[in-house]
């Protein structure tokens, strides 16, 4: 998944805008009843001082010492009056019950419960206000974040007007559900509400962290749907007849083509599946991708027609087509059976529908397409697998991006593109970084110790400008002048950047400014200043000066 994927809009919507139907009243059950949207939450007219009581934190037992996240569930369960298999059932929805160490979501969503804050759906300061909690806290606390869902969920179910004798019964929080997923459109909303009631009515066990399990009993559900029972989410797309179709946002994609489709790009959300399909048709969001697969039993909705263009990799835009998986790239968990025989089934259909080779030229990660700065689908994906059930060529991916207008210093828990375009290098000179997966670990500080030593580098393990311009210069050794061209002339010019710490267009054209820069290089290092590139400027390139 990524953010603003779509580059060079001339405007972009303004922040705070909220959904049309903010201000609308309908029915949701059998009564009339305020149906506001997620823009705010109105919580001034919620009464909540009386469980801003009850939700003080008591004396701690050995129940919760031993048990800290059943507890908390349990607690603000009744602190708030929300049915806890209900609380689980939404969390765990959201993010399987982890916290992911407080990073958020696509959605700036935080912890367990996937407290969100952006533009157009606050639910952590909404959580803020109906708790007396910091955001801080609410983001990265998971007792305080599993309280704050319940608040809200709370404070909902009072703006939907639900009785007491309501609240005790699961299946009148349907339409609470709907409203906590934050969809701009009804059908989507549903699409949400429906996930958490088939958990319900499935169960769930999670191990959270500290080895602790929350588990929900399977139990029968008939959900009171409300109007959402006639929100459609039957539209099957043009594109793909299997998949669901729920529409993004106009302005999170461009219509039409500027380039032929000759590429697939498998994502992960960082987020679940129906709240990804709903960040895609908020304006706020400025992204989109053509399907989004979900990870229990391989459900595809499409988001953006084939024929039009979704801002899901950047330059990779204008000649692919972007397929999200529900998931995070740091829990396996989630890349199911079902998951990927899916996304395999529809990569063959749109490599036979616009002639798409199948092999991992052309079906790549969002990690190895030139000028992205993400690390999806990561180094849980199983490539091998996937290939297989596509049908198609296991073999190696082309080279990732390994042009930068600056080279980053790194070391061991470095990430991004930078890292794959090092571990890329280092395996193309005899090093064995491992896999090439955007994550500086053990494997990848071996290799460049070991390159370093080959080099007569420091070897620190830590990637400067000298082994920065080692591992750039590296391969043959024609000699350059202006006028030259062709891949020795690009290595040249990282090489160059990386030394000189300035930037140099990166074209494979030997021109003026890559004359001056050979200079410059030439006349620092003690050679000599013709801005030829011979035996020993080469020599010295390589040998990281």
């Amino acid at each position: 998944m990524a953010w603003a994927e779509g580059w060079g809009r001339a405007t972009r919507p303004t922040p705070g805008r909220g959904h049309p139907a903010t201000a609308k009243r309908r029915s949701v059950f059998r009564r009339s009843a305020p149906h506001r949207r997620h823009g705010t939450l109105a919580l001034a007219g919620v009464t909540l001082a009386g469980l801003l009581a009850a939700a003080q934190p008591a004396m701690a037992d050995p129940a919760e010492a031993a048990d800290p996240i059943n507890a908390a569930f349990a607690d603000a369960a009744d602190a708030y009056q929300v049915p806890r298999d209900l609380l689980v059932a939404v969390g765990y929805g959201e993010t399987r019950l982890n916290d992911h160490d407080g990073a958020p979501s696509h959605a700036r969503g935080y912890g367990v419960m996937h407290l969100v804050d952006n533009p157009t759906h606050r639910t952590l300061d909404a959580a803020a206000e109906a708790t007396g909690l910091d955001a801080a806290e609410l983001r990265s606390d998971t007792t305080a974040n599993i309280e704050g869902g319940a608040a809200v969920l709370r404070a909902y179910a009072d703006e939907l007007g639900l009785t007491a004798e309501e609240r005790a019964d699961l299946d009148a929080w349907y339409p609470v559900v709907a409203l906590y997923g934050g969809a701009e459109q009804d059908a989507t909303a549903r699409l949400y509400a429906d996930t958490v009631y088939d958990l319900l009515g499935d169960g769930l066990s999670a191990v959270v962290d500290g080895g602790e399990t929350v588990a929900v009993d399977p139990v029968t559900v008939n959900p009171e749907r409300g109007d959402y029972a006639s929100a459609d989410v039957g539209v099957l797309s043009e594109d793909y007849p299997p998949a669901l179709w729920a529409p993004a946002h106009s302005a999170n994609y461009s219509a039409g083509r500027t380039q032929d489709i000759d590429t697939v790009v498998i994502h992960v959300t960082q987020g679940s599946y129906a709240g990804s399909i709903s960040w895609f048709q908020n304006p706020a969001s400025q992204v989109s991708a053509h399907y989004t697969i979900r990870s229990s039993d391989g459900e595809v909705t499409q988001s953006v027609r084939d024929r039009d263009t979704a801002w899901h990799a950047r330059g990779g835009n204008a000649y692919s087509i972007g397929i999200e998986h529900e998931g995070w790239v740091d829990e396996p968990s989630w890349f199911t059976d079902a998951m990927y025989r899916s996304s395999a089934a529809l990569t063959r259909h749109l490599a036979a529908e616009h002639g798409i080779p199948l092999d991992r030229q052309h079906i790549v990660g969002h990690v190895e397409v030139p000028g992205n700065d993400h690390t999806d689908p990561g180094p849980h994906w199983d490539w091998d697998y996937y290939m297989e059930l596509v049908g198609g060529d296991p073999g190696e991916p082309g080279p990732p991006a390994l042009d930068f207008p600056t080279y980053q210093t790194l070391r061991d828990g470095s990430t991004g593109p930078q890292v794959t375009a090092l571990q890329y290098l280092l395996n193309q000179n005899g090093q064995n970084a491992g896999t090439v997966d955007g994550q500086f670990g053990p494997a990848t500080g071996a290799a460049v110790r070991g390159f370093q030593t080959a080099k007569g580098l420091t070897a620190d393990g830590v990637v400067g400008p000298r082994t920065w311009t080692a591992l750039l210069s590296a391969g043959s050794t024609p000699t350059l002048s202006q006028g030259s061209s062709g891949e020795a002339v690009s290595r040249l010019q990282r090489a160059l950047t990386a030394a000189l710490g300035e930037t140099l267009a990166i074209d494979g054209q030997f021109g003026p400014n890559t004359a001056a820069a050979v200079r410059e290089y030439q006349s620092s290092r003690g050679l000599g200043a013709d801005s030829i590139v011979g035996p020993q400027t080469w020599a010295a390139l390589q040998a990281g000066r």
